[in-house]
């Protein structure tokens, strides 16, 4: 057979995009997250951010604690990422952000302006990872997070594609991109807390009615239909958003790392389903239909086709 007439060699799909698994938005007990953590540290998986990112009366888990598996993690060979509060209420939330500053061996995603400025080129210095609180909407506002010393953003998740794929292009260089590709969205953050007025309690003597409860408190239309959920201190989507069956539409776009958020049951397995979908193993299409039954709300994705965000469009 002449070399001319020889089959083409097989194409191996080299991994483009890095895994990630976002910070614990619920407040789960101090065992359940230590036992979440052991299993995490043996996923496939590429960056884990860690700490409390909702509300800093959560205090199963400390510092110390958050350091401590930082570096477990950090030793089964992922890149630990220690999270800050998107809202900053008081001179003990900033001292939080300081020690995370000093502590030098992790790399901090900046969750508000403040945060930004202890971190930045005119604070500590501290490359860091621009959080999907801070609301990069242009090319223009991640050049200045940039040169604060950002070294990675997460997109917020109401932007559609297009839009997202025009600030990649016009992205500085070295910046990496990551989007929340799986989870409920976050989409406000108030000073009172929801958990507590359902309990008809105050936030400051909210008794920690938030603690255990592992998806959020479901709130739905007099109609019954799933609105809301209800977090503490953070409003969330009901729904789940997922773009699983997008991923070929992320890495065209220039996306770097996709983020799954954790929930309650099944997020080991919704993370092996990203990886085998990333590496090819399984089609994205094959990977969601092995965990749509397990997602703790319908699915949706409406915003990353420019569509209202309740909304599901199948690939």
């Amino acid at each position: 057979m002449h070399a001319a007439n020889l089959p083409p060699p097989v194409q191996t799909r080299a991994r483009v995009m890095k895994l990630a698994l976002g910070p614990i938005l619920y407040y789960w007990p101090r065992n359940a997250v230590l036992d979440f953590y052991a299993d995490v540290a043996a996923a496939p998986i590429d960056v884990v951010y860690l700490g409390e990112t909702v509300c800093s009366r959560r205090h199963e888990l400390r510092l110390p604690d958050w350091l401590e598996i930082a570096a477990m993690l950090a030793d089964a060979g992922k890149e630990a990422v220690l999270s800050t509060l998107p809202l900053v209420e008081a001179e003990a939330d900033l001292r939080l952000v300081r020690r995370l500053a000093e502590q030098g061996r992790f790399r901090i995603e900046a969750n508000d302006m403040g945060a930004v400025r202890i971190l930045g080129a005119r604070g500590a210095g501290l490359p860091f990872v621009a959080g999907a609180s801070l609301s990069v909407y242009s090319a223009q506002m991640l050049a200045l997070l940039a040169n604060e010393g950002a070294v990675r953003w997460v997109s917020p998740p109401e932007l559609s594609s297009a839009t997202l794929a025009d600030i990649v292009r016009a992205a500085p260089a070295g910046v990496e991109t990551e989007v929340l590709a799986h989870g409920r969205l976050p989409l406000a953050y108030s000073a009172r807390c929801f958990t507590a007025r359902h309990h008809n309690l105050q936030k400051d003597a909210c008794e920690y009615r938030c603690l255990g409860i592992a998806d959020g408190l479901d709130l739905r239309t007099r109609e019954g239909a799933p609105f809301l959920t209800i977090n503490g201190t953070q409003t969330q989507s009901a729904g789940v958003y997922t773009l699983l069956t997008e991923l070929p539409a992320l890495e065209a776009a220039g996306v770097d790392v996709v983020r799954v958020s954790p929930q309650g049951d099944g997020t080991l397995d919704v993370l092996a389903a990203f990886r085998d979908a990333i590496d090819g193993r399984r089609t994205p299409e094959a990977a969601f239909a092995s965990i749509a039954a397990r997602l703790p709300g319908a699915p949706c994705n409406g915003f990353w086709h420019g569509r209202p965000g309740v909304e599901f469009v199948a690939a």
